[in-house]
């Protein structure tokens, strides 16, 4: 069966996919933006007008239309009532370009809103899908910084600077014409420093993403210590080392801060730079406007038009640059962002789902290497019949939490098949795949939420007996309703308020819940003490259920009662048999029970009593 990675569901690969269906609003935002700037640049040439009329007394300066307005409501007062009108116009004229900057304001915000949350649940998604070998090498907080901090950066980027790119290209492709039209002298004089503003906005942008990509990193890694110390801060308290910890965390913060400083003031620099520059080129328009006035080339009304209107243009283009900064670090946050959305997904194959199967399972000559690197897994060949219980023991390394690794389906096989019910696993869908094992990890984790909704994480629909059965086989039914509130009982971070043992026999019940066919416990029973571990066992052992079991066990009382035991070391199976059928002869389960001493009388007993006949 053909398989497909499951990167298509969000295939953003650019800022431009991620706007797909906001693109629309950011147009109109671009619109109603561009229309207030036309608005408030027309304020300077209504000024224009009026300062030339008043000053020559002439109206043969006067726009016309204002004019006849200027007619309309004082024909008696003709100066006075054009310049009361040419003011009144203008501030009509700010207050529709204020409503429109308004408007700008709420259309981007939707759609840089709409925006960020379309990009985070992309990546939650890809996180939640991604292989698991992504997150051998992967630090929790520098992922976490990718989902918040960064897109952050890209929803102000399209929130603040979008639609100021085009307004600042629209006054550089539209004003300089313009101004040209006016005065084509006066003009050169407003734009002759512009290229050095432009081409230092230019390098200063190259050289300024690389700061920010390590002041984000340094972030990232800030971000990564913080939430590994507030994870395990009982176990850093246990230990003592709050100022050990405290160190390490303020290492990461000071370089955090240092390579922050750093880009902060190469910003002032330049930033107070390109002012100053800005200012020369006004001072520059001023000095030469007043010299063509002085020659009478020029009126007072049209100086103060180039000097508002070249103002405009200086300060707009000089927008430009700084949207050209925020651009690198968009770009570098887009990079890092990407880097999630282009983690290898697992595959999702398009199938109809299968039958609830019968449990047998099958290992053909698998072997599996984590990264390219020595196998973990050498040529396993192991059947298990539907309902039979194994055990599988051997020392730390031996490879058997690899083995359940490989029958879930986190790590692709380097070579041969395993199969569910005479059918390779690859080709089942993998949420099928995982929805007929109930898996208990060695390392059991819970969710900051209540007991209920842990245990239906089990199986979405489970009733209150469902949850009270499941909870009463792995003997946590009485220690839950000793809590507050019973099965509503928030257990904290990771489950920070049970105990260890407490925490893996919540977990069993979890799975238990599902009544999957297979049943998968993973050292899940080295919290508890030995009687309790009896009642646990004597209870998975009813008839009401039955799966295919596999338990992965370091104390030996554990599998004593399973129909086979698998023995390995080094990736490879070296022992298979019961219990008695090993301790019988010489290997590495009779060193195993040496190196134990066989402190379980029950296991003693059982032997004698089997060798005895």
């Amino acid at each position: 069966m053909a398989t497909t990675p499951n990167n298509n569901k969000h295939s953003y690969h650019s800022l431009w996919s991620i706007t797909r269906g906001h693109r629309t609003l950011y147009v109109l935002a671009t619109l109603c933006s561009t229309l207030a700037i036309v608005g408030l640049m027309a304020v300077p040439v209504i000024a224009m007008y009026a300062i030339d009329v008043v000053e020559n007394q002439d109206f043969g300066f006067a726009n016309r239309y204002l004019q006849q307005l200027a007619n309309y409501f004082g024909a008696s007062t003709p100066f006075a009532s054009y310049l009361i009108v040419s003011a009144i116009v203008g501030v009509v004229v700010t207050i529709f370009a204020s409503v429109l900057q308004f408007l700008r304001g709420r259309l981007s915000a939707v759609a840089s809103e709409g925006f960020a949350r379309r990009l985070r649940e992309a990546l939650y998604d890809h996180t939640n899908h991604a292989q698991a070998k992504f997150f051998d090498h992967e630090e929790v907080g520098d992922l976490v910084q990718r989902c918040t901090s960064d897109v952050e950066t890209l929803r102000q980027f399209m929130h603040n600077d979008v639609d100021a790119l085009a307004r600042a290209l629209l006054l550089v492709f539209v004003m300089v014409p313009i101004l040209v039209w006016r005065h084509a002298t006066l003009t050169f004089y407003s734009v002759m420093l512009l290229p050095i503003i432009v081409a230092g906005g230019i390098f200063f942008f190259r050289f300024v993403a690389k700061l920010f990509k390590a002041a984000d990193e340094a972030e990232g890694k800030l971000t990564a210590v913080l939430q590994e110390n507030l994870t395990g801060v009982r176990v850093v308290q246990a230990f003592a080392r709050e100022d050990f910890e405290y160190q390490r965390f303020d290492r990461e913060n000071k370089n955090y801060r240092d390579k922050y400083i750093r880009m902060t003031n190469y910003e002032s620099w330049y930033w107070g730079t390109s002012d100053f520059v800005c200012a020369v080129q006004i001072g520059i328009v001023t000095i030469g406007g007043g010299y063509l006035l002085s020659l009478g080339q020029l009126t007072t009304g049209e100086l103060f038009v180039f000097i508002t209107l070249s103002s405009i243009v200086v300060w707009r283009i000089r927008q430009l640059i700084d949207v050209v900064e925020h651009a690198g670090k968009t770009l570098v946050s887009l990079e890092r962002v990407k880097y999630l959305l282009n983690a290898e997904q697992e595959p999702v194959q398009q199938r109809p789902k299968e039958p609830r199967t019968q449990g047998q399972i099958v290992f053909a000559n698998v072997s599996l290497a984590y990264n390219d690197t020595a196998e973990h897994l050498k040529s396993i060949d192991l059947t298990i019949e539907p309902g039979e219980k194994i055990g599988i023991v051997g020392p730390p390394g031996s490879g058997k939490s690899t083995l359940i690794r490989a029958l879930l389906r986190f790590y692709p096989i380097k070579n041969g098949y395993i199969s569910l019910d005479g059918k390779d696993i690859h080709d089942f869908d993998v949420d099928w795949l995982r929805q007929q094992i109930a898996c208990v990890l060695q390392e059991p984790f819970l969710f900051s939420r209540t007991v209920r909704e842990n245990l239906l994480l089990g199986k979405r629909d489970a009733n209150d007996q469902e949850l009270v059965d499941a909870t009463k086989k792995s003997l946590m039914h009485e220690t839950i309703m000793d809590f507050p509130n019973g099965y509503n009982t928030r257990i904290g971070e990771r489950g920070v308020n049970l105990s260890g043992g407490q925490r893996q026999r919540l977990a069993l019940a979890r799975a238990l819940v599902s009544k999957a066919p297979v049943l998968i416990l993973d050292d899940v029973l080295s919290g508890v003490d030995t009687h309790t571990e009896n009642e646990i066992l004597a209870n998975l052992a009813s008839k009401e259920h039955q799966p295919t079991t596999i338990i992965v066990a370091h104390r030996l009382t554990t599998i004593r009662n399973v129909d086979r035991i698998v023995v390995m070391e080094h990736g490879h199976i070296v022992q298979v048999g019961t219990h008695v059928q090993l301790f019988a002869e010489p290997g590495p389960y009779r060193e195993l029970c040496d190196i134990q001493g066989l402190l379980d009388e029950t296991i003693q007993y059982e032997t004698e009593l089997a060798a005895n006949g």
